[in-house]
């Protein structure tokens, strides 16, 4: 895809949890788009020996560490999901750094001149949406399918739903995206839905 390379832009990638934003971003990273999994990043700050690391120690206790003294996110993920106010303060302590983060690798792809997609999930949640975004896409799926993977991922229906809740409603993102992409079929469904929304996104600019 050269016309992605000769017009570097920027898109911000959210959607509802388990939506398919990850499978978007590798169909993206096939068309040549540098991506980025701001869930990852977070992850990367939140090892041991970090500030952020420090910081999530020192407000939720030993609990949530595993023998080896790192982060059971699953451990941290059922504690924060049982209480909205602690999840907020672990948003509170991870996205200032994610952003800045963020920020830096958003700023090292506009100066080679390549375009990047950065997967974030919280992306109005956190206040993100005032990057530097050429386009915010939404990926959008059915509540049922949905659930249907969280299952797989292990989670039982009353965390599959805790976890739904806790984010903004997706009509909601749907509305404040520029651009929703419906994962409603097949992964070959998906990737051609990608691809149509780049070549009309890349024709408008």
């Amino acid at each position: 895809m050269s016309d992605s390379h000769r017009k570097a832009i920027s898109l911000g990638i959210t959607g509802g949890i388990a939506c398919g934003k990850s499978e978007v971003g590798r169909i993206l990273g096939e068309m040549g788009f540098a991506v980025c999994d701001a869930d990852r990043v977070a992850h990367d700050l939140m090892e041991k020996g970090k500030p952020v690391f420090q910081q999530i120690i020192h407000h939720f206790g030993d609990d949530v560490l595993t023998e080896d003294g790192r982060i059971s996110r699953s451990d941290l993920g059922k504690m924060v999901f049982e209480e909205p106010s602690r999840l907020q303060l672990l948003n509170m302590l991870v996205h200032p750094a994610v952003r800045q983060e963020l920020e830096k690798w958003m700023a090292v792809q506009k100066k080679e001149n390549r375009p990047s997609a950065v997967l974030l999930p919280l992306l109005f949640e956190s206040g993100m949406d005032d990057l530097n975004w050429d386009v915010v896409v939404c990926v959008s799926s059915a509540e049922p399918s949905v659930f249907q993977r969280l299952e797989k991922r292990g989670l039982s229906p009353e965390e599959a739903e805790q976890r739904v809740l806790s984010q903004m409603p997706l009509a909601e993102k749907e509305s404040r995206a520029d651009v929703v992409i419906n994962n409603l079929g097949t992964l070959g469904e998906l990737e051609l839905a990608v691809r149509e929304t780049v070549k009309a996104i890349m024709l408008e600019r």
